[in-house]
């Protein structure tokens, strides 16, 4: 291995996605308990997006976006136990942490109390700036590396690595299994894969859905029913039927609506990350004593978790493949809604 190796990378140089260019960096030299990975795949997320166009406002350019990335074990450090050269790997949102804090000690690494080591446009330890997975190759600490079963195919199993976990953690956490009803709301990138993982943890699984067009590939997904929001009766005939309501669309909803659907204690979590203000009336809560609230992804042992769980039950994103140089347009193609279901990146196009 290298001191230092180069890479090549697609790199946004402004907040634009239509300014992708190809370019070459450097990767860090490997460290004792690093892994460095050929990079396979990469989904595309729409919080990519997001950095990219600058819509939090924190972009750093040239940006290299991606944190759904799966690959193949290139090197380790000498103090590496847990992989091989050859093994089959993932690497998600997060590429390091303070390792000490009650949150990491527990494997909840996103609340970090140091703060969490975003893989791209994010400073790690020593300041410098983090490049993501649309690129070839990679270096990571190993704690971050997910082991991918050999059941799962690498271009699938990409979008796991962020949209699996982002759905699986909030039903982990809110014990969804048998005897729970669960409402899905929308089934784009994430509702298809929040659909499945539902479906596999044993609830009955009801999609809300703005259009006609998904019903039949809900219930192949394992959808037992599937309802039109724009529908005023869809309101009449569910309220207060589901125990959980994950919210996965990025859009502004009548959130006094929706609650209005939850059983007592239910609970209503958004994983989809809107930008307008999402707005309720208190008095939506009292009726049935709801709660309403996010999930931040998940950490490193739950990842794991989620991926074999994923390959033991068959949950797959489905996926349309795309060269690097049909990035750009991907991007306009997921604003549009155009896409079924997620992107994933050849990465050996670049």
């Amino acid at each position: 291995m290298c001191e230092k190796c180069q890479t090549k990378v697609l790199q946004a140089t402004d907040s634009n996605y239509g300014s992708f260019e190809r370019a070459v960096i450097e990767r860090r030299a490997l460290k004792p308990d690093d892994v460095a990975i050929d990079i396979k795949y990469c989904g595309i997320c729409h919080s990519d997006i997001h950095q990219v166009d600058n819509d939090f406002g924190s972009g750093v350019y040239p940006m290299v976006p991606g944190h759904e990335i799966t690959g193949i074990v290139s090197a380790i450090g000498d103090q590496v136990t847990g992989f091989k050269v050859g093994d089959r790997v993932g690497v998600g949102c997060f590429v390091d942490s303070c390792g000490a804090c009650e949150y990491c000690l527990r494997g909840e690494e996103q609340f970090c109390s140091q703060g969490v080591v975003v893989v791209f446009n994010s400073k790690d330890y020593d300041g410098n700036l983090t490049y993501g997975g649309y690129s070839q190759s990679i270096v990571v600490k190993d704690r971050f590396v997910i082991h991918v079963p050999e059941s799962l195919d690498l271009a699938e199993a990409s979008p796991l690595l962020c949209a699996g976990i982002t759905t699986y953690a909030p039903m982990k956490r809110w014990n969804v299994g048998p005897g729970k009803k669960v409402a899905i709301i929308g089934m784009g990138g994430l509702g298809h894969i929040a659909v499945q993982f539902a479906h596999a943890l044993g609830a009955a699984v009801t999609v809300l859905g703005h259009s006609e067009s998904k019903k039949n590939e809900a219930q192949q997904f394992g959808a037992d029913a599937y309802y039109l929001t724009s529908d005023p009766e869809t309101f009449k005939q569910l309220k207060g039927q589901f125990d959980f309501i994950l919210n996965t669309v990025a859009v502004s909803l009548d959130v006094d609506l929706y609650l209005s659907l939850l059983t007592v204690n239910g609970a209503m979590v958004y994983v989809g990350l809107a930008t307008e203000a999402q707005t309720f009336h208190v008095g939506s809560l009292f009726g049935n004593q709801a709660t309403i609230t996010a999930s931040n992804v998940g950490g490193i042992p739950m990842t794991q978790e989620m991926i074999n769980f994923a390959a033991e039950k068959n949950v797959l994103p489905r996926i349309e493949m795309i060269t690097v140089d049909q990035v750009s347009v991907a991007y306009e193609r997921v604003l549009n809604s155009d896409v079924k279901y997620r992107f994933v990146i050849d990465m050996e196009t670049l």
